[in-house]
């Protein structure tokens, strides 16, 4: 290897995309054309950058199996960041185990990293977790170990252990100031902010404060039934309830758990869940089946019984029930979360990521559109979307979860 290449990969190791192109810029050889291509994605010319690594990889071929592998590692993280989540990881597998087949530790490591972060991005959390936990990181450049432990922070907020998170990253900021990679540095601290910025809302009766991301995860390990608006399920400590696709029976959950230790009454509960200020027979017969269906989905968890004005929830331990809510009462606020990274996503990518149809995405986008809390540019299938500003609330809660278990 010559000694342009060798210093523009040590520039790129340390997270100096410039100095990286100051070697290679005017070279198209393989080796030069994949350099440049990491180093414009370093720069955010994804496009430009996506165009030399496939040149680089055609040019590698059959005959060099390794240096090709390399850049199909690199235009995967590429992907990532153009959020390209509907294309399959099957040639990123194959590359990452040729490479550590041929003993390259590091960019096998790095390649985990990118198929962990597309768990991540499709809401995956837990099987993301279990293969953080599996890395071995010693083969890790600085600058990757910074970015492991960023992935490993965000994958413990999605978790809600944020202690775990915290000390994560203390560990990436310490390591990104280390390289001196200022724009590393940068978003590290933006993942810190997360933690004291308000992330949900505890709502009794009319009354509502802000809640940190540590005080829903002591929530959470609280001995208390909790009714999360956020990821619309209904859980104690040993069970959880989802109700993320029973629209109807968690708008009636939440009304119950507002009106706690009281009970809720009929007409309140008919507006919630059905939108309807001029409650009539077919709206009262209507809201007993649902509210017996709300019964069934809560089973174990607490009792629902008639009063006479309503419903009343009961816990089935004797416990303090809690309603949080989202920061903000978007409809639509989980695709409000994913766009707040700042990326510009298809709607087929923020579909992937939601669990939803395309269309019923599409609705959504159009109508956050109208309102003026996202914007789109190009059309048809170059059309992307993105949030004009970052809101003065953490999103994490609202973020695509952990599929509950119970």
């Amino acid at each position: 290897m010559d000694a342009q290449i060798t210093a523009a990969a040590r520039a790129l190791a340390r997270g100096d995309a410039l100095e990286a192109l100051q070697q290679v810029a005017l070279r198209d050889d393989p080796p030069g054309l994949a350099l440049r291509g990491i180093a414009m994605a370093q720069l955010g010319e994804l496009g430009r950058a996506r165009e030399l690594l496939r040149r680089a990889a055609r040019a590698f071929g059959a005959r060099e199996p390794v240096a090709r592998a390399r850049c199909i590692v690199a235009e995967a993280e590429i992907a990532l960041a153009t959020r390209d989540l509907g294309k399959s990881d099957a040639s990123l597998v194959a590359a990452r185990r040729l490479l550590e087949q041929r003993g390259d530790r590091a960019n096998a490591l790095h390649a985990r990293g990118v198929e962990i972060r597309r768990l991540v991005l499709l809401g995956r959390v837990e099987r993301a977790a279990e293969e953080l936990a599996t890395l071995d990181r010693r083969a890790a450049s600085p600058l990757l170990a910074a970015l492991l432990e960023l992935l490993s922070a965000e994958v413990a907020l999605r978790r809600m252990k944020t202690a775990e998170a915290r000390v994560a990253l203390g560990r990436a900021l310490r390591a990104a100031q280390a390289i001196g990679a200022a724009a590393l540095v940068a978003e590290v601290e933006r993942a810190a902010a997360t933690l004291t910025q308000p992330a949900a809302r505890r709502i009794r009766g009319v009354e509502s404060r802000p809640l940190l991301v540590e005080d829903v995860a002591a929530l959470y390990a609280s001995a208390g039934l909790v009714v999360d608006g956020c990821r619309r399920v209904v859980r104690d400590r040993r069970t959880t309830a989802s109700l993320a696709r029973r629209p109807v029976l968690f708008a009636l959950a939440r009304g119950l758990a507002e009106a706690w230790p009281g009970d809720a009454t009929r007409a309140e509960l008919i507006l919630r869940a059905f939108g309807s200020t001029r409650p009539n027979d077919s709206h009262r017969a209507r809201l007993r089946v649902e509210i017996g269906r709300l019964r069934a989905a809560l089973r174990g968890l607490a009792r629902i019984a008639a009063t006479e004005r309503g419903f009343a929830l009961a816990p089935r331990a004797r416990v303090e029930v809690v309603a949080i809510a989202p920061p903000t009462d978007d409809e639509h606020g989980d695709v409000i979360a994913l766009l707040a990274d700042g990326s510009a996503w298809s709607s087929s990518a923020l579909a992937l990521a939601l669990g939803a149809s395309q269309r019923t995405t599409q609705r959504a986008l159009v109508a956050l559109e109208a309102a003026g809390k996202v914007r789109s540019s190009g059309r048809a299938r170059a059309q992307r979307w993105v949030a004009p500003a970052l809101a003065p609330f953490t999103t994490l809660l609202l973020l695509p979860a952990p599929s509950p278990v119970g």
